[in-house]
């Protein structure tokens, strides 16, 4: 089951990896313009994904909509790991740890079987490790780029060797939630591999996540199973509006990735002021090494409502707090909440 943290509905969200600036207010505009016949009405997609595809520089065809992309998750897992998918024993999902949760609990819905891949005490990419993971039954092999909770950036020649190591009836699935910080995406490459399906969401650098909307990209004929799992008007009338509008103002979002740039600096600086570890990120948080402090960090932030999370019960990450880096304000002040816990006694 999802380890969903307790609802805070005040103080400082840095917990879950949210746009800290929120949306752009031409999504406001759009939403504000919806009529009561538009809410009374299952929404039309022709127009959003006409506008998504062009935003990612696909093919219409190329595009599913997702309610979130945890729902293209949900369906891949369907598609790759249900029943029948693979003879001769239970189909297999390579994991590479520490991952997103819903990969494990997704496979496990499904009834797959989680290979996990243990991390390297460094979190650089394990691939000889996942090559060797990779067998007859493997099915669906999870990539995510740039890791969550790490931060860390799998090379394009790795992810061409996992493509290469796949069985040719397995689906690889590279997660790049956070591509739009890393400004690296692995789009361009979807001709040369049918088995390859490339998740969005529109929740990080877009501000999108109470609207919940994400897609999944990939060849037409790999989207087809896919599309039948996904339930025809999953993708609701606000979701629809916010996107185009949200797609529309790539300056809000170039803003908020400079803003999250800077915030990160802040972040690394402050932690080495601090002793604290951390992982250089490519996404829009930084996961902080505390060790033995991380208790009293989490605790103390929250103290001063500033939600941050702790992902020491994932693997390879005993004492590590996970931060988003939003707006630059919001850093400083998590930073000067962070030396007055950890200093505030000296």
């Amino acid at each position: 089951m999802y380890d969903r943290p307790p609802e805070v509905s005040d103080g400082l969200r840095l917990h879950l990896n949210e746009n800290t600036a929120g949306c752009s207010p031409r999504v406001l505009d759009a939403l504000r313009g919806l009529t009561a016949r538009d809410i009374g009405c299952y929404p039309g997609y022709e127009a959003a994904i006409r506008e998504c595809a062009a935003y990612l520089g696909v093919s219409d065809d190329q595009v599913l909509l997702c309610n979130g992309l945890d729902e293209g998750l949900m369906a891949l897992a369907l598609v790759c790991l249900g029943p029948g998918a693979a003879a001769g024993g239970r189909p297999e999902a390579v994991i590479p740890e520490p991952a997103f949760e819903l990969y494990r609990i997704y496979t496990d819905i499904a009834g797959g079987h989680v290979v996990a891949v243990p991390p390297r005490p460094d979190f650089r990419f394990a691939l000889s490790e996942i090559l060797e993971a990779i067998t007859p039954r493997t099915r669906l092999v999870f990539l995510t780029n740039p890791n969550n909770p790490t931060g860390t950036r799998i090379a394009r020649s790795e992810i061409h060797e996992v493509l290469a190591r796949a069985p040719a009836d397995a689906t690889v699935f590279l997660d790049e939630a956070y591509a739009d910080f890393s400004g690296e995406t692995f789009l361009d490459e979807l001709p040369r591999h049918p088995h390859l399906v490339i998740g969005r969401t529109f929740a990080k650098s877009h501000g999108l996540a109470g609207i919940r909307i994400g897609c999944l990209i990939g060849a037409a004929s790999t989207l087809l199973p896919f599309r039948r799992v996904v339930p025809v008007y999953s993708v609701n009338a606000a979701a629809v509006a916010a996107l185009g509008a949200a797609l529309g103002d790539r300056a809000h979002v170039a803003w908020y990735v400079a803003q999250v740039e800077a915030s990160k600096a802040l972040m690394y600086d402050a932690c080495d002021r601090l002793g604290l570890g951390y992982i250089v990120s490519a996404a829009n948080f930084v996961l902080v090494k505390a060790g033995d402090r991380a208790r009293a960090l989490v605790d103390g932030l929250a103290a001063r409502r500033i939600h941050v999370r702790d992902r020491g019960h994932q693997p390879g990450c005993a004492g590590c707090v996970r931060i988003a880096t939003g707006v630059v304000d919001d850093t400083r002040r998590c930073v000067a909440a962070m030396e007055d816990v950890l200093c505030g006694d000296r």
